[in-house]
């Protein structure tokens, strides 16, 4: 069963079995989302969107168009996407660049992932972190700009 709080928009009907989706999301008709995932309250996702199982998505997410968050994903609160590298108003020239982001990864709160960007299967972004090229899996990154953590 599919929860929706009756405070959303949720235009999508490719939406898994037993996802809830909570207060004052907005989710436009072609998003794709998996089962068991949980979006939590001011999420917003486009339509260009590719969400998969198991995802979690705390709140104040925008998901654009052009990102993938494949299975077990965890977006920590307010973390940023973007989609374009030169974003103008009204802008002709608009390249949307796609990001993926891996099985099993987690990105931290407040974490801006720019775009064009791949988060490895299992790696972690830290709070606050800047994202500014592929991260491989099983890493973790910090800092602005992010880098690989050395323990």
């Amino acid at each position: 069963m599919i929860k929706i709080h009756p405070t959303s928009d949720v235009q999508s009907r490719n939406i898994g079995d037993g996802t809830s989706i909570w207060q004052f999301c907005i989710i436009l008709p072609d998003a794709k989302i998996g089962k068991n995932c949980n979006i939590q309250y001011n999420v917003f996702i486009e339509n260009k969107v590719t969400i998969g199982d198991n995802v979690t998505i705390k709140p104040g997410v925008q998901i654009w168009d052009g990102i993938i968050l494949e299975d077990s994903v965890f977006i920590g609160p307010n973390a940023t996407f973007t989609n374009d590298k030169n974003p103008r108003s009204k802008n002709p020239d608009y390249e949307m660049l796609s990001t993926i982001v891996k099985k099993g990864a987690s990105i931290g709160a407040n974490a801006t992932i720019l775009p064009g960007i791949t988060i490895g299967e299992n790696a972690t972004v830290g709070a606050g972190s800047v994202v500014t090229k592929n991260i491989p899996a099983g890493e973790t990154w910090i800092g602005n700009p992010a880098k690989k953590f050395e323990k």
